[in-house]
């Protein structure tokens, strides 16, 4: 080939490339508490900074209000709203330094450094920094389960670089630490510590690319003598020689089960010191991810929005194993050579509703290992995991969410994982006494004087269990389906027809006084996260019994309209998870994401493309502060990814997604199999934003959902979108049900 023609296929690929539209800084603000730093799909390792400052907005360890910078860290959270990890923090440094963060205003009573975000640049892994007070360069990358740093150093006769081991981010502390110099130009150890995940441990095995000409281990008291400490806070300091602009390399390869298996993990991923080749196999891994929904939008502004939010969507669940496939499970021990890839950060309250739907169209394969990691957990600690983190139980937030992922998993025939046993697992998690459950087979409810949060754990229970009668239907169950779909309906109990709302209810019948529906006190009333307006309409798989309840299509309407104009106080006691706000509605947390798409139930899919374009346009952006609230671990991003392309599982276990308002003027979906779905959205624009007409292989095609078979069959879907609602999807035979 000619070297200009080798020029114009490097610049087609550069221009093809997809981690373009990628911008890290997106929900680094405000209350977004996404990751920044480098790392890969769906990665045991995120390497990145950790500011100084500390708190809820912090949970990621970093905002972009911040200008600190203690110490680059190997894991991080991404969007939760509970701080955690931050395992094994390096920083390099120049001079004699104390062994403490410090302070901004007095940098000198510890090692911090200002930093500027002229000087920062962040892109699908890869992140670099200047540190202003060391005058250092620093860059980073990673594998799946090894970081890989690049320090560029002035000239100095002390230049350093600090093992932290005491430091995590938000509840995190350390127990134990191990930290020992093998040779002069690698260390190992490891970091237990206990947060919201109780018994985290996690071993390391870190070289260096330059042999250092000290080794000094600490308990932050003291320097100890040798090379070697076991304590609760252990710290090493490696100190150098460096010339103008040298540069040290440093690898830390990390593994849940041992040091030797670290040095594996090392030896397989990373055997060399080629970093710019790791960030371009980075990118790499990004792009093939990314490129599995090629998408095309009038904006760049569109573009960065849509292929960030996919980026978000896929830093985690993370890889909690080693190459060998050994892991540590719930129980504490190691298993070894897993038939499956276990992995871990499952927020599952959050990512039930529409991430994993997307996982089952975008990534079926992950998606059975996803199953078969729960399906562990389940035979480990004996029921389905409900927040699990690094091999703990957290047992935040109310519900069984692993149940709706799993049986979505389960009923749209994802292959890969032991269905017999998937039902067990449901079944019996769903049928245990702990978290409310007893009250639920005793009362049909949870008596609001027994539980905190009862409407909410309640109705959260009532989704899982329509998802087990629905499994227990297919397997020919009889008995089981008429006793979790009965279940399923608990939702009802909660109903107070003589105010339209849910609301707590007492064991002898009664309802809890005073009520207020506009009230919240964060995590100590009826609700969690939220208000009676918000989770009256948390009935996704039953939206006509729903409908039923109020009196019919028309009374139905009128307080789904309501909801977005509704204005009320919370109170001051309200949680700050409640945001994103459109009257009662609140983007900004889960328990809303499905309500305008419930429009489609009542034959009026024009009020869902209104409300959907008006979030997509005005609670996400291509800003730092482009998120209106926590991105839970993907889940904000995912409805983004899945209401641009036009639709959305209200159900997210009965394989239905109802078609909305897509910004994005075309997509072609991988779906595997040598297949694609190609949509063509046609005379699309922000006033052109109501289906018109819809063909599917050049059939007319008058529903207003559509089937998960439906897409990953491959074809081609046309809408024709107008200025005006149409007739489209409004016929009663049209409207999507909840039993498929």
């Amino acid at each position: 080939m000619l070297p200009g023609s080798a020029q114009q296929t490097k610049q087609s690929v550069r221009k093809a490339s997809l981690t373009q539209y990628v911008d890290p800084f997106i929900g680094t603000g405000l209350h977004g508490h996404v990751f920044m730093g480098a790392n890969v799909p769906f990665g045991a390792v995120q390497v990145g900074p950790v500011n100084l400052s500390t708190g809820w907005d912090w949970c990621s360890g970093y905002n972009y209000a911040d200008s600190t910078i203690v110490g680059f860290s190997q894991t991080h959270l991404s969007g939760t709203g509970i701080g955690d990890l931050g395992d094994i923090s390096l920083m390099p440094v120049i001079g004699k330094v104390k062994l403490a963060k410090g302070t901004p205003s007095k940098p000198e009573s510890g090692y911090v450094s200002l930093f500027s975000h002229k000087q920062e640049v962040a892109r699908p892994g890869y992140y670099s920094v200047h540190l202003k007070r060391y005058n250092i360069g620093v860059e980073l990358t990673a594998t799946k389960r090894v970081s890989f740093h690049k320090y560029t150093y002035p000239k100095a006769t002390e230049a350093g670089i600090i093992i932290n081991l005491e430091q995590g981010i938000g509840w995190d502390n350390p127990m134990e630490t191990y930290i020992t110099a093998e040779t002069d130009s690698t260390i190992s150890g490891y970091r237990f510590s206990k947060g919201w995940a109780n018994d985290q441990r996690i071993f390391f095995y870190a070289t260096f690319s330059k042999p250092f000409k000290n080794f000094t281990v600490s308990d932050t008291t003291a320097v100890k003598p040798g090379r070697t400490l076991k304590a609760r806070r252990a710290y090493g300091v490696a100190t150098f020689n460096t010339a103008a602009n040298e540069v040290i390399m440093v690898k830390v390869a990390i593994s849940p089960v041992s040091i030797e298996n670290a040095k594996l993990n090392m030896k397989a991923e990373l055997a060399g010191w080629n970093f710019k080749r790791t960030v371009a196999n980075a990118d790499a891994a990004w792009n093939k991810e990314l490129g599995k929904v090629v998408v095309k939008a009038d904006s760049p502004a569109r573009m960065r929005t849509f292929y960030t939010a996919l980026y978000h969507t896929m830093i985690a669940p993370s890889v909690f194993g080693d190459v060998d496939k050994d892991y540590r499970g719930a129980d504490k021990k190691v298993h070894k050579n897993a038939s499956f890839t276990n992995y871990t950060t499952f927020s599952l309250w959050d990512t039930y509703r529409a991430a994993h739907p997307l996982f089952t169209l975008l990534q079926p394969e992950r998606t059975a290992d996803f199953v078969n990691t729960m399906l562990a957990i389940y035979q480990q600690q004996g029921e389905l995991p409900v927040w699990h983190l690094m091999g703990n139980e957290t047992y935040c937030m109310v519900g069984c969410p692993a149940v709706p992922v799993i049986a979505d998993a389960y009923l749209k025939g994802i292959k890969g994982f032991d269905r017999k046993l998937a039902y067990e697992a449901m079944k019996n998690t769903m049928m245990l006494d702990g978290r409310g459950l007893k009250y639920v087979k005793k009362y049909g409810y949870i008596p609001a004087d027994s539980t905190v949060e009862s409407v909410a754990m309640g109705m959260e229970y009532a989704i899982a269990d329509w998802s087990v009668g629905q499994v227990a239907k297919k397997e020919g169950n009889k008995e089981d389906y008429n006793y979790f779909d009965n279940r399923g309906k608990a939702y009802k109990k909660y109903f107070d027809a003589s105010t339209g709302f849910v609301r707590g209810r007492m064991a002898d019948g009664s309802w809890r006084t005073p009520f207020n529906p506009f009230s919240s006190i964060h995590r100590q009333n009826d609700y969690t996260e939220g208000n009676a307006w918000q989770y009256t309409w948390l009935v996704p798989q039953d939206v006509e019994g729903l409908i039923h309840l109020f009196g019919g299509d028309k009374p139905f309407t009128t307080k789904l309209d309501s909801l977005f104009l509704a204005k009320g106080d919370l109170g001051a006691d309200a949680s700050p998870d409640i945001s994103g706000l459109i009257g009662q509605y609140a983007h900004g947390n889960e328990p809303s994401h499905h309500i305008t798409y419930m429009y489609a139930y009542v034959g009026q899919p024009w009020k869902t493309a209104d409300k959907v374009r008006e979030i997509m346009n005005t609670l996400y952006t291509d800003r730092f502060d482009g998120l209106c609230g926590n991105e839970d671990v993907g889940q904000m991003s995912a409805w983004y990814v899945l209401s641009a392309m036009g639709f959305y599982p209200v159900n997210p276990s009965n394989g239905c997604y109802v078609f909305g308002s897509p910004v994005i003027n075309s997509a072609v979906i991988n779906v595997g199999n040598n297949k694609t779905f190609t949509m063509d959205v046609r005379n699309n624009s922000n006033v052109n934003k109501y289906i018109q007409r819809i063909t599917l292989n050049g059939k007319e095609y008058t529903k207003s959902y559509i089937r998960y078979q439906d897409i990953m069959n491959g074809g081609k879907l046309v809408m024709e979108m107008g200025a005006k609602p149409s007739s489209w999807g409004t016929a009663p035979a049209d409207r999507p049900q909840s039993e498929m």
